[in-house]
């Protein structure tokens, strides 16, 4: 076997056999479930960056093994599928980090870090699925290994978050494996191509083709948060932080998202869909979505709900940028893929952080946090001021590709839901950045940690101070060779020239 061959197969091994073996360890060999996490995300990454090497150079990697006629499971690289597999696996490593760091002194870790694992496992195996088959089956794989960590805690209301969420996702899962099953009959093998596969194919009726959509979007959009099959979203946040950032920035969410992508892209075909008229239903309802998420933000006043509305609408950004045809609001899409998942993982940390480290939930809580834990607070100020579209983060680009796409197609109202979604993104964060900077707390916060020198365990500070770094340098190097941003413009340039 050559390397093009095996590599996508090793890339997904590199956190599943890990996984499996931390299911066997006690409770107590703690090194050995670091090392093993360590080493799987550290060889992952490795992997990850031969394969970007090679797609960059236009080298074929697939793994392919035939179940049935008609019937393949498919691992392949193709650009999209780089851009989301390299930003799980970077948050992967820094994730696993701080939840070895959160995780220090609890129990049952042995079961969290192995279905740990296989979260990742699924993850990176979707965003590699070469045809809509592998991803149905590694969909559905994220959502019985995610269904565990949301309920780790093991309280009533950690065990009822996380039945609702498997209620919403297996209903999803259900919804996508009846639309994949159709248009399978219909129109055979659906392995995915770059401008779609649809468009080609003769007899196809443009009624079913439309029915099998909804069926698809509808399936994915429960784990994207769509407004209405978002209640999962803030019930699940009974979850430890390190799963909150996970669901968030890297897996559950961004995997519904990337379908949407995928099935606009490289089934139907952007221009295809668009001529059949299934993007203006789906631009608006991300519009409605972005709306809707924004304003339930405003009244939140538990932090981690506050920062789960935000999800909602802001991942709806990566939807309403694949509805509006043309390449340029393509790139705001793709990019806020990867400048979404480090602005959101760096909040979720620092939420975790002021709630181990001083008992903080609350925004209410929040007064003079920023002089107790100055770095955790910039690491949030940093994240908060991109999610509101403050340049030069990378939050920034994300918003000015989408506007300026929309004006290319000719959508100018686009404009105003982005401008609305950002006001009310900074109605909602500037008040937590001002009491977390400039109010007195009441508050006598606990002692910090190894005789001052740090205001938390390195372990929970290096992380969001890593990844508000990476939303910065996004931003601030936008221009540069293997950007996102520049990854995003190859993945356009392709979709629309294939």
């Amino acid at each position: 076997m050559s390397m093009e061959t095996w590599l996508p197969a090793l890339i997904v091994l590199s956190s599943l056999l890990p996984g499996l073996i931390i299911f066997l360890l006690r409770e107590e060999n703690h090194r050995a479930r670091t090392s093993l996490n360590l080493i799987g995300a550290g060889t992952k990454l490795v992997l990850v960056g031969v394969m970007i090497w090679g797609v960059f150079h236009e080298r074929v990697f697939e793994t392919r093994w035939t179940l049935a006629p008609g019937l393949d499971l498919v691992l392949h690289a193709d650009e999209l599928s780089v851009l989301f597999v390299t930003l799980s696996t970077v948050l992967w490593l820094v994730t696993t980090v701080y939840a070895i760091g959160y995780l220090e002194n609890a129990p049952h870790r042995s079961r969290f870090f192995g279905f740990f694992s296989l979260c990742v496992t699924a993850t990176v195996g979707l965003a590699l699925a070469g045809n809509l088959f592998t991803f149905v089956i590694f969909y559905e794989m994220l959502t019985l290994a995610t269904y565990p960590l949301v309920a780790h805690k093991g309280t009533p209301e950690a065990v009822r978050g996380a039945r609702i969420y498997l209620a919403y996702t297996l209903g999803g899962g259900m919804l996508l494996l009846v639309g994949a099953i159709w248009l399978q009959t219909i129109a055979g093998p659906l392995d995915f191509a770059q401008g779609g596969i649809l468009g080609d194919i003769e007899g196809l009726e443009p009624a079913t083709l439309s029915w099998i959509f909804l069926l698809l979007i509808a399936g994915l959009g429960v784990k994207a948060a769509l407004v209405p099959m978002h209640g999962w979203l803030p019930q699940a946040m009974v979850a430890p932080a390190p799963v909150s950032a996970l669901l968030h920035a890297v897996a559950v969410v961004k995997a519904g998202a990337f379908g949407i992508v995928r099935v606009v892209y490289d089934v139907y075909g952007v221009e295809f869909a668009d001529s059949l008229d299934l993007l203006a239903p789906l631009g608006a309802a991300a519009a409605v979505t972005i709306i809707y998420g924004s304003v339930r933000a405003l009244s939140q006043d538990h932090l981690k709900k506050r920062l789960a509305y935000s999800t909602i609408s802001q991942v709806s950004y990566i939807a309403l940028g694949t509805a509006i045809v043309g390449p340029i609001a393509t790139i705001g899409g793709m990019v806020h893929l990867v400048h979404q998942g480090l602005m959101k993982i760096t909040l979720f940390f620092c939420a975790g952080n002021f709630a181990e480290t001083l008992g903080v939930h609350h925004v209410s809580q929040m007064n003079g946090v920023g002089r107790r834990m100055p770095w955790t607070m910039a690491a949030f100020t940093l994240g908060a001021l991109g999610m509101i579209g403050v340049p030069p983060i990378a939050g920034f680009i994300s918003k000015w590709y989408l506007a300026t796409g929309a004006l290319a197609a000719g959508q100018p109202w686009i404009i105003l839901v982005l401008v609305t979604s950002s006001l009310l993104n900074a109605a909602y964060f500037l008040p937590i950045i001002y009491r977390g900077w400039f109010q007195d707390s009441a508050e006598t916060w606990p002692d910090k940690p190894a005789a001052g020198m740090l205001e938390t365990h390195w372990m929970l500070l290096f992380p969001p101070l890593i990844t508000a770094l990476l939303a910065l340098l996004a931003g601030l190097l936008a221009d540069a060779p293997f950007s996102p941003l520049e990854w995003a413009r190859l993945i356009a340039a392709r979709e629309y020239h294939p």
